[in-house]
């Protein structure tokens, strides 16, 4: 036997079925496509915030190269302006070199903490602790820029620690730390130009 024996049987059910759920159907469609909309727009004010600062890192850079810390105001502007943003903390990255090439070392490592807490990049987490212990190591903080180095985890980064800690350990007099610090580092293949005259050094100053 057929569901519905005539055309305007049908009919009937089909208008019947709308009067019942008609309404939610048009609420479920103008939910569906107000959502593909709002993403679509979403997506495009995400890659026009993205390209602004994208554009806005590369004028601070040319700033910190042509002015150097004179540009700190306007660094210091642009990553308040995009701290939701990665480029935030690169522009951080170069302000804190230009100030340590400068001599305000207390002023780099407040930009460098700054960056390490607030990225969620841990290759960029890892710059800014590297360099966090350098200077630590430079102003004779050594406990502290080796509780710094230990806090890097990625083993691509493994020559340059142990390096810095071999530094750290001849400014304190453990030669034979230094050495082997020194030595780590050299079987790691990421290391320093200058590696292997440190390394010589230590080897005439124990002959």
């Amino acid at each position: 036997m057929e569901l519905y024996n005539s055309e305007e049987e049908q009919v009937e059910a089909i208008k019947d079925w709308l009067r019942k759920y008609g309404t939610a159907l048009i609420a479920v469609a103008v939910i569906v496509i107000a959502g593909l909309v709002g993403w679509h727009y979403y997506q495009q004010s995400q890659n026009a915030t993205k390209e602004s600062a994208s554009a806005g890192y590369a004028d601070v850079v040319k700033e910190l190269q042509s002015q150097g810390v004179k540009a700190e105001s306007k660094v210091q502007s642009f990553i308040y302006s995009n701290k939701s943003s990665e480029y935030s903390v690169l522009a951080a990255l170069q302000l804190a070199k230009v100030q340590a090439d400068a001599g305000n070392l207390d002023e780099a490592l407040a930009q460098l903490e700054w960056a390490k807490t607030d990225t969620k990049d841990e290759a960029l987490k890892s710059i800014a602790a590297y360099r966090v212990a350098r200077i630590q190591e430079e102003q004779g903080h050594y406990e502290s820029a080796l509780s710094e180095l230990a806090s890097i985890k990625s083993t691509a980064w493994s020559g340059r620690v142990s390096e810095l800690k071999g530094d750290i350990a001849l400014k304190q007099g453990k030669t034979d730390e230094a050495y082997k610090a020194y030595v780590e580092a050299q079987q790691s293949g990421d290391t320093s130009p200058v590696l292997k005259m440190k390394l010589d050094d230590l080897a005439k100053q124990g002959q």
